[in-house]
């Protein structure tokens, strides 16, 4: 079973987040700046989240730099900008199996922490 968690290690979200993750060293803690997501791993994620645009984040700074939230993006659009920029990746992403967790709102923080913690 795949077990792995996208982060960025110099987000201090993540970071906090990670430290909620019971028993983190069954997982496989990909750093995302320094070891980008390949178009394969994004595919994936995709086939789980159900499109790009779950994966999409619209809170990174160049979302605004760039003007994005004044166009209509289409899901190629969401996959080029994720690909492009690790800033695009909405995380952590949390991925158990065929489940796939994304971002840090509470509700998604703590079934982080659940599924982590039926794990052996």
């Amino acid at each position: 079973m795949s077990r792995i968690i996208y982060h960025l290690g110099n987000c201090t979200t993540c970071q906090a987040i990670l430290k909620t993750i019971p028993n983190p060293k069954s997982f496989n803690l990909r750093e995302i700046k320094g070891d980008p997501v390949t178009a394969k791993e994004l595919d994936e994620m995709k086939k789980l989240a159900g499109s790009y645009e779950a994966l999409f984040s619209r809170i990174a700074l160049k979302y605004r730099a760039l003007g994005l939230g004044k166009m209509t993006l289409t899901e190629k659009d969401y996959r080029t900008y994720i690909l492009g920029e690790y800033t695009f990746l909405k995380r952590p992403v949390m991925i158990i199996g065929d489940r796939i967790l994304i971002g840090n709102a509470p509700k998604v923080r703590a079934a982080m922490a659940e599924a982590a913690s039926t794990l052996k």
